[in-house]
């Protein structure tokens, strides 16, 4: 546990989450202590502003990882789906638009840069978080659907074989029972455990990938 809370803490993607658990369990614990205990509350409610100041400021270095990710992203092309791929480039347009007016936003809260209606761009900003996080999860009920059907293709075909395999174990005249020879059963069956076999790595990879 502690390895891994380490190598968390080495990265900042890891680093990130952390702050972002204690951000918002700490505000989780101001609200409840709220009526009970307001100075306890207080304290928490600082503690958790002081960590979300803290992402806002490290996002302010996000910019070139963001240009990189997007430039080896392209439009698009690498995913399997042409509307995956569009709603991928778009959404990284979007997340473009974000970090400046992320900064701006930044720059005011800590009166760095004067403008005549700070709420605009506090509106701005949430409405890019919004449009950006949406996209997200539309590409990414994409791609788990587009899985899901490479799945159940694959379990067809597998199902298929194993019909097949189980028609020919038939007496003869029954079906097709007793017209295969031996290597075609083992063909038969060697295809339809490989694919087994597959479908069971491909599941908990996937497991893995959405923890």
């Amino acid at each position: 546990m502690l390895n891994e809370i380490c190598d968390m803490l080495d990265g900042y993607t890891g680093r990130d989450k952390i702050i972002r658990t204690l951000c918002y369990t700490t505000k989780l614990a101001s609200g409840l202590y709220a009526q009970s205990d307001p100075g306890r509350a207080k304290k928490l409610a600082i503690f958790s502003s002081k960590m979300s100041q803290t992402r806002a400021t490290l996002r302010l270095f996000d910019d070139l990882p963001m240009l990189a990710y997007s430039l080896s992203y392209g439009c698009g092309s690498k995913e399997p789906d042409r509307w995956m791929g569009l709603i991928g480039f778009v959404t990284n347009l979007i997340d473009h638009a974000y970090y400046p007016v992320d900064k701006i936003c930044w720059l005011i809260e800590h009166n760095l840069l004067n403008v005549e209606n700070p709420t605009r761009w506090d509106t701005i900003n949430s409405m890019l978080w919004v449009a950006s996080i949406y996209l997200n999860l539309m590409n990414q009920a994409f791609r788990m659907l587009l899985i899901k059907q490479r799945m159940e293709a694959i379990s067809i075909l597998r199902l298929s074989l194993d019909l097949v395999h189980a028609g020919s174990t038939l007496p003869k005249g029954m079906l097709w029972g007793g017209r295969f020879q031996t290597w075609h059963v083992g063909l038969i069956g060697s295809i339809s455990s490989l694919l087994g076999l597959y479908q069971y790595v491909a599941k908990k990879r996937i497991v893995k990938q959405s923890s």
